[in-house]
């Protein structure tokens, strides 16, 4: 067990070894789009890459259809094992909706011998998740 003091160094230490060992300008939450973001998570039990839709439901529903629309061309093309939620329930209690793709082996932020792979997954299913965002982007946006 870590203290929260030694799980938040931890933390730091991967991000910031992470930004160095992959140093480009992610999108995340520069989508020029509102509610749509783009997002890296890694925690005691999971990674995954993952495109939010965060605004309220009604604001939603028109980046969702058109992403539901473009879902072949996502998971033919770029991302064949992302997964879509159109109700995905954060820790946090907020509902929105969300497409991801999760690393499937059993991974921690509190264990330095995960990182590498954890770094690789996220910098070969953001870049592909980008790519598609950026060919895309017109459609997602009309």
């Amino acid at each position: 067990m870590f203290s929260k003091e030694e799980s938040r160094l931890l933390r730091q230490e991967f991000w910031t070894s992470f930004g160095k060992s992959f140093p480009r300008k992610w999108l995340l939450y520069n989508t020029k789009m509102k509610g749509l973001n783009f997002k890296f998570h890694f925690d005691t039990r999971t990674a995954l890459v993952a495109l939010d839709l965060e605004d309220p439901l009604e604001n939603r529903i028109q980046f969702w259809e058109k992403l539901v629309a473009l879902k072949s061309m996502l998971t033919d093309d770029y991302l064949p094992e992302a997964i879509y939620e159109e109700s995905y329930l954060l820790d946090s209690g907020k509902e929105i909706s969300r497409i991801y793709v999760p690393l499937e082996q059993k991974v921690s932020i509190h264990n330095k011998n995960t990182w590498q792979e954890v770094m690789l997954f996220f910098n070969e299913k953001m870049n592909l998740f980008e790519a598609f965002f950026q060919e895309y982007r017109d459609i997602i946006d009309s």
